[in-house]
């Protein structure tokens, strides 16, 4: 059994529960880790800024380089880049993979990706960060759907809502990205402003 522990420190010290499991122990103490933990301290922007930063990270499950590029192609888009930056997010493959509520968590949506069990348009995609287009069409491998969590995604387990831009046959396990997601319909807790400030110091 996977130990909760690490991702309920995380939790706690970005201050967003990141997995179902770290959501009671967030509850119980919704303060940082540590001896100083309940302490009321004056953050500089800085820290905010990069705290903020971290909790899109972490939400996402992706590295610093991966953050980085993507906000290097949103500050692009010509749209609002926070708004940007979300959008292009929202559509990686493990991201969709749990809203669609196939996974559990984003930890568990990667593990399905990267072991070969969805395909995209038919295809075996390995790659968690592969962009979705609209009408785009994610399934589970057929070989998979025997698979536990398959059967409980099947029967709708894993999901509590899923958001407008998606399109959901739990028991066939697919899944259509109908359009681009709006950002207020995105589910993730983000100031977004301040990481783009972050960004572009």
């Amino acid at each position: 059994m996977n130990n909760p522990r690490p991702k309920v420190r995380l939790s706690r010290a970005l201050g967003i529960p990141l997995t179902p499991k770290a959501v009671k122990y967030f509850e119980a103490r919704p303060y940082p880790p540590g001896m100083h933990g309940r302490a009321r301290k004056q953050e500089s922007g800085y820290k905010l800024r990069l705290r903020e930063k971290q909790r899109l990270r972490a939400q996402y499950n992706i590295r610093e380089a991966q953050l980085r590029n993507a906000f290097a192609k949103a500050a692009k888009a010509g749209g609002k880049t926070g708004d940007e930056l979300l959008i292009g997010l929202e559509r990686r493959l493990d991201a969709l993979v749990l809203r669609a509520g196939f996974a559990r968590t984003i930890y568990q949506a990667r593990q399905f990706v990267v072991h070969r069990h969805v395909l995209v348009n038919g295809r075996r995609v390995d790659r968690p960060s592969y962009r979705l287009r609209p009408d785009d069409v994610i399934t589970i491998a057929p070989r998979s759907r025997g698979i536990d969590a398959f059967q409980i995604a099947a029967a709708g387990g894993h999901t509590e809502t899923v958001p407008p831009y998606l399109e959901v046959r739990h028991d066939a396990l697919a899944a259509r990205l109908t359009r681009l997601p709006n950002r207020e319909e995105i589910p993730v807790i983000c100031n977004e402003h301040l990481v783009v400030e972050h960004y572009s110091r």
